[in-house]
């Protein structure tokens, strides 16, 4: 996938959000113990709120951050990664924390390489703020996941 524009990077990023939440509700489907479904139903839901807050700041962020142009940004087909993505009926809750730190991570990945690739300081600041945002909201996941062992 190539992107041109901020706008589409950051559409793309949550229409990605929403297909990690489309992946984890076919796994949901598919698997067998009570423990992971209620992970996965976790995530799913992780997922809805990450896009909708992305689609949020992507209504309310300034024109011209939006508007910034991009010459290389190009990103692999998570949305046919995610579509291709299975897993065994008796996948474990360390498979499904491994499998969404991958996907994260290629996300986060990407705002962190667009920033890097940003030209002005108040973009790179906006983006590099949002991968912080996203590195914290993922850490907090993890750490509930975790907790979800003790309950």
């Amino acid at each position: 996938m190539r992107i041109q524009q901020l706008s589409e990077l950051l559409d793309y990023v949550a229409t990605c959000r929403l297909e990690m939440a489309q992946l984890y509700s076919r796994l949901h489907m598919q698997a067998d113990s009570s423990r992971v479904k209620l992970m996965l139903e976790y995530f799913k839901q992780h997922e809805l709120q990450t896009a909708e807050k992305l689609e949020n700041y992507i209504d309310e962020a300034p024109r011209k951050i939006l508007d910034t142009w991009y010459k290389d940004i190009v990103f692999e087909d998570f949305i046919t990664l995610c579509i291709k993505q299975t897993m065994p009926a008796n996948m474990s809750e360390d498979d499904i924390l491994e499998l969404h730190l991958e996907l994260d991570n290629k996300l986060i990945g990407l705002i962190e390489k667009t920033a890097l690739s940003s030209a002005s300081a108040e973009t790179k600041g906006a983006l590099d703020d949002l991968v912080r945002v996203e590195k914290i909201q993922q850490q907090r996941l993890v750490h509930s996941s975790i907790r979800m062992d003790d309950i």
